[in-house]
């Protein structure tokens, strides 16, 4: 099998793919769905609110993070995700219904995008280190990327299809169509061979959250990584709320075109992600991915056409997602298994938990100064942000940030004091 999809030569692994790849098609078509529900329907195109829903989606990885990596810790992976997905899937459904009879109203959408992001909150965690449960350290990069991937596709069909739906029978069939896309994941879920699963220690005791806590502030080099996601997840990653904005106030597009912007964004986050397959991850891919993505959306904000502004998008998904794909691989390998799941969830907490603090702030931005500062500030964000690391990293001679890769336990790569001849001083 060819070395960007070996991970699905693992039975249970492959189970999981397929479903996980349908069930990534309904969220983008629901997430395209309810933002035109908002912007066109219960609003006169307002970014505020748009920026609120979103925050609300997010606002419980920030205050559940750190029960949500105990519980992952603590219990079962599969059965947690069996009880996430379930949620999801009954206020999809609801959303689904509400919208069809024709009652639905904005109160209504802020509520179940919070009952959502609570589910989603202890979800995402799981997921994640649900990897590690199916595959090998051997293979769990490579699963890793094959998941961004999945997800990524899920990216590139769902907003087209969606618009397309929209457009051809209504707001309510696409959120119907998410909502049918979570049975995906459970039927996966009922198919998986148990006895093939790794699970991971399980964590004991009281005070699992300080010591999760603990842990990841003695490691410098998590902390490097957390914050660079940080500043990229709050202020570089709201394209759920800036493309809308692009598509319909800079260039006046209908619901069709909307949604192809998030499938031709999909085409760059899709290569990375197979690249990133194929990539072992370290920190110079990182840092260079992040540079990439400053250049790429500073050219997004100044688009003078459509077209320009579509085009732009590949390399920005293509950048976006290789920093996100190396920073998820760097932590998950670098980490103790028994600390897997706290240190996840911190992770989704300060990537996806600072959008609460961007969207509604993006959002503001886009009715104060118009659509295209909606983008621009991230670039902005970004780049100082990468200025700020190169300045600490050269005034912190001692730093050494260690990723023990847990297949090969003698490598470790480091970022070495400044002025080391090291080989391999930057990887």
């Amino acid at each position: 099998m060819s070395p960007t999809f070996h991970s699905l030569g693992i039975r249970n692994y492959r189970v999981y793919a397929s479903g996980a790849i349908v069930s990534n098609v309904g969220t983008w078509m629901g997430r395209v769905a309810q933002d035109w529900l908002v912007l066109t329907v219960l609003t006169d195109h307002s970014a505020t609110a748009l920026g609120l829903v979103t925050g609300l989606q997010f606002l419980p990885f920030l205050l559940l993070a750190p029960w949500a990596g105990m519980l992952v810790d603590r219990f079962p992976k599969r059965r947690i995700l069996f009880l996430t997905q379930t949620a999801l899937l009954t206020t999809a459904l609801l959303l689904a219904l509400l919208t069809a009879l024709g009652v639905v109203e904005l109160w209504h959408v802020y509520l179940l995008a919070f009952i959502q992001g609570v589910a989603t909150a202890v979800d995402n965690p799981a997921r994640q280190t649900f990897v590690s449960e199916m595959v090998d350290n051997e293979h769990l990069s490579n699963a890793v990327a094959l998941n961004s991937a999945s997800f990524n596709l899920g990216r590139l069909i769902g907003p087209a299809v969606a618009g397309l739906v929209i457009a051809g029978f209504g707001i309510s069939q696409a959120l119907f169509f998410n909502a049918a896309s979570f049975v995906f994941v459970l039927f996966a879920l009922t198919r998986m061979n148990a006895d093939e699963l790794t699970p991971s220690p399980r964590a004991r005791g009281k005070g699992q959250i300080r010591e999760g806590l603990r842990y990841v502030k003695g490691r410098p080099d998590i902390k490097l990584i957390l914050f660079l996601v940080f500043v990229l997840g709050t202020f570089g990653m709201n394209f759920q709320v800036t493309m809308a904005l692009m598509a319909t106030q800079v260039f006046h597009k209908g619901a069709g075109e909307y949604g192809l912007l998030g499938s031709i964004m999909a085409v760059g986050s899709l290569a990375a992600a197979l690249l990133s397959a194929r990539r072992t991850p370290r920190m110079r891919v990182l840092i260079a991915a992040l540079v990439g993505f400053t250049a790429s959306t500073g050219l997004l904000a100044l688009a003078p056409t459509y077209l320009t502004f579509a085009i732009m998008l590949v390399p920005t998904g293509l950048a976006a997602l290789t920093a996100l794909t190396t920073a998820n691989a760097m932590v998950q390998i670098s980490v103790d298994p028994m600390m897997r799941g706290r240190v996840m969830a911190l992770y989704m907490a300060i990537f996806m938990g600072g959008t609460p603090l961007g969207s509604p702030l993006i959002g503001w931005v886009g009715d104060a100064f118009g659509a295209r500062w909606t983008i621009a500030i991230g670039t902005i964000m970004v780049g100082l942000s990468l200025a700020a690391v190169a300045v600490w990293v050269h005034r912190r001679d001692d730093l050494a940030v260690s990723f023990e890769l847990r297949r090969r336990p003698h490598l470790r790569v480091q970022v070495a004091p400044v002025g080391s001849a090291t080989p391999e001083a930057v990887r």
